[in-house]
């Protein structure tokens, strides 16, 4: 299989900036791999083991421990299972399934499997909410709910902010380099200034191969599919994917949908402040 890293070197200096994230982190953690069939899958597991069990999911060009430091509350109430997702610059496989079949739903439902959960609470941010949308209509068995965060897959990118807002900047960075492009990329994309995100990205995108394939929207009849009860955050501030045009979407394809939080002035990564209202919003359905 041919590496998703431009070389073996890139990968390294990626990979670096993984620990970097991973040891910065201040709650006590173990690790473990799993063997799926689309390859080895790393989990950071954290919180008491006798806690509900909760999988964590990150967002595209992201990691199981950048969702841990934005999501570090959610280990005082639950046992958390932070996933490396394939296919992303992490500690998994680089195997990139196809995001128009099941692939990826097949591929974390075998990761709970290996875990031995079940009852087990879905939190993913972003293209992390699109695989738990996926994972849900492959198999919800073993699920008792899910939280989607700013979630992918369920309205299209708006033209003006998707193609001006974040497309041409981040095209035009990796054309360029010019780290002003990538300033502008991330201005559009974070509510508050994130020095570690400036920082991974600025290899992420210039040494890792990028998937540019437009992310299929969950059609009525995939979200007939999903009976767990479903909980939708989203941000009023959001250019690419609006928060009241994704809520209403939400409400009408998912008839599990159980209550929405719109997060006012938050853009589609919410800030620390935010996260810990999300947190709170999570919790509360324990």
């Amino acid at each position: 299989m041919k590496s998703l890293y431009k070389s073996a070197e890139k990968k390294k200096e990626i990979l670096a900036i993984y620990q970097e994230k991973l040891q910065g982190l201040t709650m006590a953690y173990s690790t473990q791999k799993v063997s799926t069939t689309f390859g080895e899958t790393n989990v950071i597991i954290t919180g008491n083991p006798y806690n509900p069990p909760l999988i964590l999911l990150h967002g595209a060009n992201a990691c199981a421990p950048v969702a841990l430091d934005e999501m570090e509350g959610l280990s005082s109430a639950f046992r958390v299972y932070a996933v490396d997702i394939i296919g992303q610059p992490t500690l998994s496989a680089e195997t990139r399934p196809s995001m128009k079949t099941g692939a990826y739903g097949q591929w974390l439902n075998e990761v709970i499997s290996q875990l031995s959960l079940v009852q087990v609470t879905l939190v993913g941010v972003s293209f992390g909410g699109f695989v738990c949308l996926k994972t849900l209509i492959q198999d919800q068995s073993k699920i008792k709910k899910a939280f989607l965060i700013v979630p992918v897959g369920i309205i299209n990118a708006k033209p003006w902010g998707g193609l001006f807002g974040l497309f041409l900047p981040l095209q035009l960075f990796m054309l360029t380099k010019n780290e002003t492009f990538l300033r502008t990329f991330l201005n559009a994309l974070f509510t508050e200034n994130d020095p570690y995100a400036f920082k991974s990205l600025s290899r992420i995108l210039l040494y890792f191969k990028q998937d540019f394939t437009l992310i299929p929207l969950i059609s009525e009849e995939e979200g007939k599919k999903i009976t767990v009860p479903l909980y939708v955050v989203a941000g009023t501030d959001d250019k690419f994917f609006p928060g009241k045009q994704m809520l209403d979407r939400a409400a009408k394809i998912f008839p599990s949908f159980a209550n929405a939080l719109l997060l006012k002035n938050t853009k589609h990564v919410p800030s620390q402040t935010q996260n810990r209202e999300i947190e709170r919003f999570i919790a509360e359905t324990i």
